[in-house]
């Protein structure tokens, strides 16, 4: 089975050890696994650190994102691209999985247009404005066959959500976008996105399956942050992925659990 598994920030920061046991896990039991992850609460620790003050920011459709100015950009790659890949690359080398650390912009694997200008919603007023797009782009490309020739050479791959711009220029490129572009690329089997949480929840109650159509009816009531995560599933559906799984990161062993059927959102068609 393909598995294209994404772990946030926040549950790699709580349980690391554990999901680079599931993922070793996993390989050991014959899946072949492209793993992405996010950071940014580490990225966040290391731009203040820096003296490099981060700027959340909402859009206009109501999706929350990091801006990304030249400087910002400087300490994504730092900390993505560097310490925070080398070292989940360095955690499975240890478990026994041969892993490959890279970003998108090696290789060209990940392509993405850079966002020239971007709609906000004001914080004081709540009316929209234009701003610079900085640093921040939308995938436009995935360069399969890249992936698969060092996935058939015994790799499993470790990307950090970075990209190649039109011309050139390094840009940063949200976390689920990337697993989901990735999962779509490759036909995966499943992309399981592994969360802090155990998926969506409504009105403090688990929405365990859900088709495309239905997810995207619920987009307006989902909060910042898991909006993106429901739309990033859908249309990773849409294109043919066979199942999404948005589920907690944080057990003794995730993978198997969400394979097996623990509680979890679930998309497919």
């Amino acid at each position: 089975m393909l598995l294209v598994v994404k772990a946030g920030g926040r549950a790699l920061e709580a349980n690391l050890e554990r999901i680079l046991d599931s993922v070793a896990w996993a390989v050991g039991q014959g899946h072949r696994v492209v793993f992405v992850h996010g950071g940014g609460d580490l990225v966040t620790e290391y731009s203040r650190r820096m003296g490099v003050e981060p700027r959340i920011m909402v859009s206009a459709s109501g999706v929350r994102f990091r801006y990304t100015d030249e400087k910002e950009l400087e300490v994504f790659v730092m900390v993505l691209a560097g310490l925070l890949n080398k070292r989940i690359v360095a955690g499975l080398e240890r478990r026994g999985v041969k892993a490959l650390g890279v970003s998108g912009v090696d290789g060209g694997l990940l392509r993405a247009r850079r966002k020239k200008q971007v709609i906000i919603r004001d914080p004081e007023t709540g009316r929209k404005r234009l701003i610079p797009g900085g640093y921040t782009g939308r995938i436009t490309s995935v360069d399969a066959e890249g992936i698969r020739r060092l996935m058939d050479a015994g790799y499993t791959l470790v990307f950090a959500p970075l990209a190649l711009g039109e011309e050139g220029e390094m840009l940063n490129v949200d976390g689920d976008q990337a697993a989901a572009e990735i999962a779509k690329a490759l036909g995966a089997d499943k992309l399981i996105l592994l969360t802090d949480v155990e998926g969506l929840l409504l009105d403090g109650r688990l929405v365990e399956r859900l088709t495309p159509g239905e997810a995207r009816a619920l987009v307006e009531k989902i909060g910042p942050g898991m909006n993106r995560k429901v739309l990033m599933a859908v249309e990773a559906v849409e294109a043919g992925v066979g199942e999404v799984v948005i589920g907690s990161g944080l057990g003794e062993n995730p993978l198997k659990a969400l394979l097996e059927g623990a509680p979890a959102t679930r998309i497919a068609g």
